[in-house]
Formats: structure tokens, sequence, C-alpha cells
């Protein structure tokens, strides 16, 4: 390996690190990865990787995995030098500078699809990546301008599970709900309406799309008339509703395996 060493911090090359924060954008698509498990596992895709800037200690624990990759610059400092170029405290001991893949045409997606209406959050578009890896459901479709999946919090929050799913951002839900339906998917939406299933009532079709909606509003009237089916989870009458993301979960586990 052939390490760039920093011990200046005032490298124009390394600002990226520091200015690209959660949901920023550049022109070329970049994002920032942190930690060694989530660097570690976007290492054995094919994302392209501009850099690498981390510990003498991270080289070499490493090395083999590395140099798997051609990656055009590894930049190694210490942790303090880290820091400072960063402008926070660092925990962990490497980052990773790569390129945003393209995403996946709708018609590519797979059977089982989890779908987001207007999730404002970072960390339940990152947990709920996390979860559908985990259960083997690899298509994600997001709301273009919501929080995007590889941002920064929603990367780490995911373990870097979202960099294994096939991803696609949507502009128009009408639109795109009437197009999943035309390839035949049953739209299923999570709510609880005076008609809504019982998730231990349905009965799951093989080609199908989970919507999940707001944090607070969850999914609007409009958008319920289009689904082919509402569901809720049955819970204790004094509980209002579970996180957006625990649910997710929950209906993906019982989607997938029922």
């Amino acid at each position: 390996m052939n390490l760039i060493s920093i011990d200046n911090p005032n490298i124009s090359e390394l600002l990226i690190y520091q200015q690209l924060r959660d949901n920023a954008f550049t022109k070329d698509n970049a994002f920032i990865a942190d930690s060694s498990k989530v660097v570690n596992l976007i290492l054995e895709t094919e994302i392209e990787v501009k850099s690498i800037f981390a510990t003498q200690t991270y080289y070499d624990e490493f090395s083999t995995l590395i140099a798997t990759r051609n990656i055009p610059k590894l930049y190694v400092a210490t942790k303090e030098i880290m820091q400072t170029i960063v402008g926070h405290k660092v925990h962990h001991n490497v980052m990773l500078h790569g390129i945003r893949p393209a995403q996946t045409s709708l018609n590519q997606l797979d059977q089982q699809i989890v779908m987001l209406d207007n999730i404002t959050s970072s960390e339940n578009v990152g947990s709920i990546a996390r979860s559908a890896a985990a259960l083997g459901i690899h298509s994600y479709l997001l709301p273009q301008q919501g929080p995007h999946p590889f941002g920064r919090r929603a990367l780490r929050v995911s373990m870097g599970h979202v960099s294994r799913l096939k991803t696609h951002l949507y502009d128009d839900i009408v639109n795109t709900l009437q197009e999943l339906k035309n390839q035949g998917y049953t739209i299923y939406a999570a709510e609880i309406t005076e008609n809504s299933t019982p998730l231990s009532k349905v009965k799951v079709a093989d080609k199908w799309v989970l919507l999940m909606g707001h944090e607070g509003d969850g999914i609007s009237k409009e958008i319920l008339t289009l689904c082919s089916e509402v569901v809720h989870i049955e819970m204790e009458a004094n509980v209002k509703s579970f996180n957006v993301a625990v649910a997710a979960s929950i209906l993906m586990y019982t989607f997938k395996f029922s």
C-alpha cells in the first residue's frame, strides 16, 4: 500500500471529509462513510471509492481487504489530526470518500419492496435499510426529496447495509404507485384506519410493496386510496403506535415469512 502521510490539517484534498455533512450533495454524488464496519462493507461491493482517511492501525488490520480494491488515495494520520480536519471528535479510526451508486430503475426492483412516503429522519431511513437487508428484502424505494440512503447518518445507522440494497428515488408518489400496480405489485400501506386489516389476518401476495408513512402524520387519505390494502399491527389500546422503523421491521418479517 502506498500510504499518503498527513501531518498538516490544511490539506485541500481532505476538506470533503469536513464539508460533506449529512444529506449534503456534490456534483459527482459523493458520500462519506464512517467506522470500520461500514467502510469494510462498502469495500466488499463495487461502489467507487475515491479515498480512505484512516489511522495506521486501520491499515495494518485490514490491509488484505484494502488490497482487493484499486483506491486512488490512501491517507494516513493520527486520530488527533483526523479530528482537527473533520472538525469534531472521532469515535472511529477510518473514513471513506465514495461515489453513490446509480439507482436501480423501477422495473428492475425485486418482487418484495419496502417503500417510504415522506419519512423525515435519516436514522429511520438507515434503520429500515438495515432491517430490510437482514430479512432479505433487497429493494428500497424512497422519495427524492427525503433523506438520502447514502447520507452520512443514514449510512452509519444502516451499518453500511444500504450499500447491499437496490435503491430507487421517486419524484411523484402517485405516479410511482400506479406504475407499481401496473407491474403487478400489491401495495400494502402501514396505517391504522377504521377498515385496516390486522397484521395477523393479512394474506400476503407473492409480489408486494410495503409502504411506510411519515413518523407523525402517517399516510394521507389520498395515498391510502391508491393502495391495495391498509394494514395495522395489533397493539395495546393505550399505546398509540410503534416507531416507524420498528413497525417496518415487524411488518417486513411477517410479510417475508408468512
